[in-house]
């Protein structure tokens, strides 16, 4: 049994001190005085102890397999170097991002093909029966206008290799991007396949005329991830049309509501709504979309993610504690119960509670930044780090 003393314990409703935090084996057994029966004692210091970070959105693993637009590594070696920073980050449960893209408006991109992907969700799947130092999830990402999506979709569900699955429709004019001109900038910095050979207008003409997967196979495809446990997303909502769509479709999830309106209403239709973690310490959205500052605080944000920036999770949470006061308790709960809830795993994961697993961490205030000293997955110690002076 570990016993974790002198630590404040960040439960979902308070900050606990002057108790001890016993471990059993991959479970946490109870909150206790002393450390009685103890094998192993950890002294916290002072210091925070939390859950392990919850990101249901990140595409960070992408930027280890591909680090240059020609250049792929072996992807069992940079899921491996991937997993360990995110150890550093604090997070214990990643669902990798991987995107099935029918076009190359935001430039080429070897890991949005079918075979790699499956590829991907192969490795995530296998790491299990060998050696790994998180828990591996794959949120599989589907743009609306990839008609071949639907059985690759249906197959990996099955296979149950899919953890989470979401819906994304980047046409501009919409969602994302609403404003023609970011659209327009973001695809020429992508400097894609298309928008080389076919010019901006040549695009607009080609979203205009697209096919796109129907109401009843998005409506199939939520059908058969409910029905293995597995929660669907929607991405940009940004219109009560389309939110109200979605919630007929089967959503779950509302990933990076557009405006803070489109966030209230995914709220009052049901969803849990996602904002990005970057956007609260950038001050805003890199897409000139909602702010996540502004949603947390209307109460309109149930979770944060990193979506491109694992670090950002565990700063963001000590960032809006400090400069506006949210209770602790409340932010660190959005990166940790609130998503494992929307994954229906929070049976197990999310919070420190007697039974649950022993995902956690414990967090140091130096220099007025939160830093991570240890890490515990499934109990066992994975991560230390001595800050010297």
């Amino acid at each position: 049994m570990i016993a974790i003393e002198n630590g404040k314990i960040v439960t979902p409703g308070e900050v606990i001190e002057g108790k001890t935090l016993l471990l059993e084996r991959d479970r946490i057994f109870a909150f206790r005085d002393g450390t009685d029966d103890a094998g192993t004692i950890t002294d916290a210091r002072g210091c925070y102890v939390m859950p392990g970070l919850i990101d249901i959105h990140s595409d960070k693993i992408e930027q280890y397999i591909q680090p240059r637009p020609t250049s792929q590594m072996d992807f069992e070696f940079a899921l491996k170097v991937c997993e360990r920073d995110l150890l550093s980050a604090g997070i214990t449960t990643m669902y990798h991002s991987l995107s099935l893209y029918k076009d190359e408006f935001f430039g080429k991109c070897p890991l949005n093909l079918k075979e790699n992907v499956q590829k991907i969700a192969d490795l995530i799947s296998d790491i299990y029966s060998r050696n790994h130092l998180i828990h591996h999830r794959l949120h599989l990402r589907i743009e609306i206008d990839n008609l071949e999506a639907f059985d690759i979709v249906s197959d990996m569900i099955g296979q149950g290799k899919a953890h989470m699955i979401s819906f994304m429709d980047h046409t501009p004019g919409q969602g994302q991007y609403k404003d023609m001109a970011i659209y327009h900038d973001t695809i020429s910095g992508y400097k894609g396949k298309e928008i080389e050979t076919l010019g901006f207008d040549g695009v607009l003409d080609y979203h205009k005329n697209k096919n796109t997967l129907s109401f009843g196979q998005l409506k199939e495809l939520a059908a058969l991830a409910h029905a293995k446990g597995i929660a669907v997303a929607s991405h940009d909502d940004d219109t009560e049309k389309k939110l109200a769509l979605n919630k007929n479709i089967g959503v779950d999830v509302s990933e990076f509501p557009v405006t803070l309106d489109a966030a209230k209403s995914a709220k009052s239709h049901g969803f849990y709504t996602v904002v990005g973690s970057a956007n609260i310490l950038r001050g805003g959205s890199h897409a000139g979309n909602l702010s996540a500052s502004e949603a947390v605080l209307e109460g309109s944000a149930d979770i944060i993610c990193s979506d491109y920036y694992p670090a950002a999770i565990l700063h963001s949470i000590f960032h809006m504690h400090d400069k506006y006061g949210v209770p602790l308790p409340r932010m660190v709960n959005k990166a940790t119960l609130n998503p494992a809830k929307a994954m229906r795993t929070d049976k197990d994961y999310g919070s420190l509670e007697p039974g649950k697993k022993a995902d956690l961490l414990i967090v140091d205030m130096l220099d007025g930044y939160p830093v991570i000293t240890h890490v515990f997955v499934d109990g066992n110690p994975t991560a230390r780090v001595e800050y010297r002076r």
